[in-house]
């Protein structure tokens, strides 16, 4: 069957000319042939030069989201093991890979597909129907790649149950690739133990792009006094606790998430030093600081204030607040790590928002390193959505 042809408005595929793997709806001009939705398709250029081979979805904005540039190229299994080793090989380069994302959706040029290995268990996310079609082929072929180098893949677990579904007309679904297994499972990142649940936690089960900058932590944490806010699982505040800190707490609004931290605060052994607390952390911050409470450190670690352009405004201001309330905890010559996950909470943007909170609250920034997400989250130029997470150490001074 032969495949249907999008042509582009004159003018348009800015994005995708400079490297992008995105057309949008209002993009296109014309598509020409017969085609299901998911269906690959070719792409031209208004004058008819061809661009290349995506898949198709009119229920998304997005409309195509481009598989390959090379004009012979057919999109088989052939093509799709090329891509998925060339994945794996990148991230035995890069990272530590016990842990890690095997496969990063448009940055591994696997546009909407998501793949994290835990150990000896791969957790699977599909946000694009056309990909949907593929993940059973691509989880097959990774765990023989996987096996080719010795490990052994003993379950696969789905957690396709984001809402960014809904945008592709496709239902959340969760549960096993294959034959069932123990969903609760422990891994070691950085010399801390954690137990993490991928049927139930939060996005594949934990948040391994900060892996590094949790390891970038340990060095300024010992001997001191730390608050870890927004602290999920725990992650900042175990790094902190086994680097040696005199003393931490963690903060999260969570029960679910404060009880995993507790268990791994166990795990490690770390239950005298770190201890957890359930509380509204925006709320919280005001109560310690009137109570006199100060510290060396304090970790700013929030879930994203906005997934929208059109909500940035907005996020600002809770950015702004956020850190505002952190820095007034930390004491003369103490550190604040404050980080951003928000695509949209751009670098520039960010760092503004930050330096206003300092100005309000008459302290002084001294920039230690900035930093973003894991290697094994490559940010790819030219799409800008794979660059989400910034990440800021500072020595916090009053004004002098």
């Amino acid at each position: 069957m032969s495949e249907a042809v999008v042509t582009l408005k004159k003018g348009e595929g800015r994005s995708l000319k400079s490297g992008g793997l995105w057309v949008y709806d209002n993009e296109i001009d014309t598509i020409m042939g017969t085609f299901q939705n998911g269906d690959i398709v070719i792409v031209h250029d208004f004058d008819g030069y061809m661009m290349g081979r995506g898949f198709i979805n009119q229920n998304s904005r997005l409309r195509v989201r481009m598989m390959t540039r090379d004009k012979e190229q057919q999109i088989d299994e052939a093509f799709l093991r090329r891509r998925v080793q060339a994945a794996w090989d990148y991230r035995k380069d890069t990272v530590d890979t016990a842990s890690c994302r095997v496969v990063f959706g448009e940055a591994d040029f696997l546009p909407g597909i998501v793949i994290d290995k835990y150990e000896d268990v791969l957790v699977v996310e599909s946000l694009a129907l056309g990909m949907d079609r593929f993940k059973e082929t691509i989880v097959k072929l990774l765990q023989e790649i996987l096996l080719a180098d010795g490990i052994r893949i003993r379950g696969v677990y789905e957690r396709s149950d984001a809402k960014e579904r809904d945008k592709e007309g496709l239902p959340r679904v969760k549960g096993f690739i294959g034959e069932a297994f123990d969903t609760d499972l422990e891994i070691v990142e950085n010399g801390v133990h954690y137990l993490v649940d991928v049927a139930n936690g939060q996005k594949t089960g934990f948040f391994l792009d900060q892996k590094y900058n949790r390891l970038a932590m340990q060095r300024i944490c010992k001997g001191k006094r730390v608050l870890d806010c927004f602290t999920h699982m725990g992650t900042f505040a175990l790094n902190a606790g086994i680097a040696g800190a005199r003393e931490v707490t963690g903060l999260d609004i969570s029960e679910y998430a404060i009880e995993q931290a507790r268990r791994n605060a166990k795990l490690n052994h770390l239950e005298d030093t770190v201890h957890f607390r359930c509380a509204n952390v925006l709320d919280e911050l005001p109560k310690l600081t009137a109570e006199g409470e100060q510290y060396d450190v304090v970790i700013l670690d929030p879930p994203a204030f906005t997934k929208s352009r059109e909500a940035t405004k907005n996020a600002v201001k809770g950015y702004r607040e956020i850190n505002m309330k952190g820095m007034k905890l930390v004491k003369d010559g103490g550190y604040l790590a404050t980080c951003s996950c928000s695509h949209f909470m751009t670098q520039e943007l960010f760092a503004k928002t930050v330096k206003e909170a300092a100005k309000a609250t008459h302290k002084r920034l001294r920039q230690v390193e900035f930093r973003t997400q894991a290697p094994d989250h490559p940010i790819l130029w030219a799409a800008d959505e794979s660059y989400y997470l910034k990440f800021y150490i500072f020595q916090v001074v009053g004004e002098r």
